[in-house]
């Protein structure tokens, strides 16, 4: 118990620490020589502190985890609520941005949620209740796929619909040079720890992006596709030899 209840303790205290960090960064660079106000910067805290205890479980059967994730949520969207109206979201924007993060919400909870299924599919596997891996591992890619349509599809055109028209900020640089490869290289990681190598993650994350290059901005962004399916197999790769170390220590 004591145990549990350090885990939470560093959990809050380093998302809080965290999330002042990068609040300071970021307001101050949007609302300019100012600088954030302690309120903000405390709501800040706030929010890193509950995205800190979202890495811990929530609870061992399937009605709890619903209810406690539900309640996180709120008091997650509650604090996001108060940071925005504090930095001037109003009204119709401030909904939106709660939609952004109902988003990303739901693509972190499905990540976990695909861990703990692979979890499932790996015990039934060594109770001998399901089959051997399938050719390129592509049975055991699926539960992935999900994931990888919310990050390259469903992300990009959120984020395009939020940008601003004459410089896509959003959807041109935080989205390929940051969310794509740290979400990219995580996902192929998780899976390369459950499952081994999977060559057709990369491959399904790099033809999912594929449309928006074409849809968002033109041939010269293909490169995009390169920036979510590189991290992707590396993480993959590094997953599978983590995998391996761990296996020869049993």
């Amino acid at each position: 118990m004591r145990k549990i209840k350090w885990a939470w303790a560093a959990k809050i205290l380093a998302g809080a620490v965290a999330g002042l960090l990068c609040g300071v960064v970021l307001v101050s660079y949007f609302v300019g020589t100012r600088g954030p106000s302690p309120i903000t910067c405390l709501l800040c805290a706030a929010l890193g502190a509950a995205a800190g205890t979202a890495t811990l479980p929530f609870a061992d059967d399937g009605r709890m985890l619903v209810l406690c994730s539900a309640a996180h949520f709120g008091v997650t969207a509650s604090l996001f609520a108060l940071l925005a109206a504090q930095l001037g979201a109003r009204g119709g924007n401030l909904l939106v941005w709660e939609g952004v993060l109902a988003l990303l919400y739901a693509v972190i909870w499905l990540g976990r949620w695909i861990g703990w299924y692979v979890e499932v599919m790996r015990l039934r596997a060594l109770l001998g209740l399901a089959p051997g891996p399938t050719p390129l591992k592509w049975r055991e890619t699926l539960p992935y796929l999900p994931f990888a349509l919310l990050l390259c599809d469903i992300l990009p055109l959120i984020l395009r619909w939020l940008d601003a028209p004459d410089v896509p900020v959003l959807s041109g640089l935080i989205l390929p040079y940051l969310l794509l490869p740290a979400a990219g290289f995580s996902s192929g990681l998780s899976l390369g720890k459950r499952q081994g190598v999977c060559p057709l993650y990369p491959v399904a994350c790099f033809v999912c992006y594929l449309p928006m290059v074409y849809l968002l901005f033109n041939d010269t962004a293909l490169f995009h596709c390169f920036m979510v399916a590189l991290p992707a197999l590396a993480g993959n790769v590094l997953g599978w030899l983590y995998r391996r170390a761990v296996l020869k220590t049993r």
